[in-house]
């Protein structure tokens, strides 16, 4: 019974994400033990300063770092030497908590986005949330072909079409979907050639045909085309040996960007982190292929003794957003950290972005994951989130409803329940903000045809749009 109980718990820290957990666990106690009586319960101040405005810091972030000011402390402005009593890998996790504690004392005091009754007012705009579609259950994912016709996907495992107006039933003979836990049918997408060829492509978890474990599951990834309401014509283009397989329910990533006759997708690192730098495994990395399954010739380990060829980058935790700049072309992904970290990235060929190396959060329990940030030869995120928003489907803006928003992207949070708002030139995130919250949990986004910003929303399980309103 012991051995369950912890089993239970540890899959609860697995699950809940770090949004859920700020001020508490291992860093709190931390906390408690060496900084609360100068600094006080709420990090405001006592015998020493207040923590919550970084700004107001003298010498941390100015001519020192946090970790070294910790270690080595400043006798002259009462700060005592933590360096005997505390490990790099808590000191850095203290600086964690003093973020999440930071940020909510500063949304305790400030509203997140300004709302008037039902009418939100950012980037320029004042605007309502329109319901459009109801009657799912957990959707994850949606395709437009015109501003009336869709298709969209829910995690249990159904693909429905949406239609003038109506949402039909469960499309007939799709795939066998394995949808426990973080698992399920999730992306969906058509070829950028659809009109000629009719393909449709599906991102989903699934065990191993004739498995030994039926518990252990992976990503899959299959095209087809719909007759009526009838899937038909399905060929496998990615899945992996058995030898893969696990039964963890966490990370599957599996998002697609088309371009140039390749497919790009993402796996997360299946809860297994150390092999997110595994260049022999699967998980934790983006990978390319073509369109048809075939691996590119220039794939950057194609060439590379053991290395799994379709890999394109390494080291990403669970990328759940993915898309390409429409003028650039540049694919940007977004990646969720672990508590703490959530990071938006450049993807670019054989980068390694760090994970678990390096990373700007730590574990869901408060316990320290490492004490680095950064390591030659590791990407750095272009932006971060810490605490976590739970970052989830992104996508580049095309419409002129909102000319003022033209290919800036927009990113979902998850457990935030937030849709951000971010300006990108290149490598850097020149303006971010939020601009709704409290709707749901943004699983996807989608810039539609008729010009309108789509949401997929979980809990309420529906999708909307944003309307602009004078």
């Amino acid at each position: 019974m012991k051995q369950i109980l912890v089993l239970l718990l540890l899959l609860s820290i697995s699950t809940t994400h770090g949004q859920n957990r700020i001020g508490t666990g291992a860093v709190e106690r931390l906390y408690e033990q060496y900084c609360l009586s100068c600094h006080g319960p709420d990090l405001g101040g006592g015998l020493g300063g207040s923590l919550l405005d970084r700004s107001s810091w003298k010498e941390v972030g100015q001519s020192v770092s946090f970790l070294e000011y910790v270690r080595e402390g400043n006798l002259d402005a009462g700060m005592p030497s933590f360096k005997d009593a505390l490990s790099n890998k808590e000191i850095r996790s203290l600086e964690i908590y003093i973020d999440e504690m930071s940020q909510k004392a500063r949304r305790e005091k400030t509203p997140v986005v300004r709302k008037t009754g039902n009418r939100y007012e950012a980037g320029g705009y004042r605007f309502e949330v329109e319901t459009v579609i109801e009657g799912l259950d957990t959707p994850w994912s949606i395709y437009f072909f015109s501003p009336s016709h869709a298709l969209i996907t829910e995690k249990p495992g159904d693909l429905r079409i949406w239609k003038n107006g109506r949402l039909g039933p469960p499309v007939q003979g799709l795939p066998t979907v394995l949808a426990k836990r973080q698992g399920g049918l999730m992306e969906v997408a058509a070829h950028p050639e659809y009109e000629q060829n009719g393909w449709i492509y599906l991102g989903f978890s699934a065990a191993a045909d004739n498995a030994r474990d039926p518990d252990a599951y992976m990503t899959k990834v299959v095209l087809g085309r719909l007759n009526g309401n009838q899937w038909v014509d399905e060929e496998v283009i990615f899945e992996v040996p058995e030898s893969f397989h696990t039964p963890r329910g966490v990370h599957f990533g599996t998002r697609f960007v088309f371009q140039d006759g390749y497919l790009f997708f993402s796996i997360g690192d299946r809860g297994v982190q150390d092999q997110a730098q595994d260049l022999s495994r699967p998980n934790g990395k983006i990978h390319r292929i073509h369109d048809d399954g075939r691996i590119p010739e220039d794939n950057p380990f194609v060439d590379k003794s053991g290395a799994y060829k379709s890999i394109w980058t390494y080291g990403n935790r669970n990328p759940q957003g993915l898309d390409a700049h429409p003028v650039t072309g540049a694919i940007y992904s977004t990646e969720h950290g672990p508590r703490g970290g959530d990071e938006t990235n450049l993807i670019e060929k054989g980068l390694n972005y760090g994970w678990p190396v390096i990373t700007h959060g730590m574990n869901y329990s408060g316990t320290p994951i490492t004490d680095k940030t950064a390591a030659p030869g590791m990407e750095q995120p272009l932006l971060h989130w810490t605490p976590s928003i739970a970052v989830c489907g992104i996508d580049f803006y095309e419409g002129d409803v909102f000319p003022e928003w033209k290919h800036d992207l927009f990113v979902g949070g998850l457990a935030s329940q937030e849709l951000h708002r971010l300006q990108i030139d290149g490598d850097t995130v020149t303006d971010h903000e939020i601009i709704l919250k409290g709707e749901g949990r943004v699983r996807d986004v989608a810039s539609g045809p008729d010009g309108y910003l789509y949401l997929v929303l979980n809990r309420p399980d529906k999708v909307v749009r944003l309307v602009p309103v004078q």
